[in-house]
């Protein structure tokens, strides 16, 4: 059974251009890792007569983790890795699985990694190693 986690980065005083470029960057680490897939998440519906087909929401992401027990852990690791070398920025998350959330702002380094580990053990397989 696919899991899926959804993430949204933002950053305060961020354009849209610029969360956008981080959100990419992103995603093209997590496509990298033993997941199923990672796309944009669809943005709103466009206003009748709008000549928008669909756009996507900036900063979001669906990250289709697969069946795997490790998949959780790599993203993790690698979403900890690309914000630890966004220092200058220190993007804002938000994390969704299931009914789960986890928010994470203005964190250290060892406050992300804390938040993270507890976070992937809320959510590991019944009777998979810790």
């Amino acid at each position: 059974m696919d899991t899926t986690l959804r993430i949204l980065v933002t950053e305060e005083g961020a354009d849209p251009e610029d969360i956008a470029d981080l959100t990419g960057c992103l995603r093209e680490e997590l496509l990298q890792l033993d997941v199923e897939d990672v796309t944009s998440v669809p943005g709103e519906p466009a206003p009748p007569g709008a000549r928008v087909v669909e756009v996507a929401a900036i900063g979001a992401l669906l990250v289709t983790l697969g069946s795997t027990a490790k998949g959780l852990s790599q993203v993790l690791d690698a979403i900890r890795e690309w914000r630890g070398r966004h220092r200058e920025s220190r993007p804002a998350l938000r994390l969704t699985l299931d009914d789960d959330v986890l928010e994470i702002s203005e964190a250290t380094d060892e406050q992300l990694a804390k938040a993270f580990d507890l976070f992937e053990r809320r959510h590991s397989t019944a009777g998979a190693p810790p």
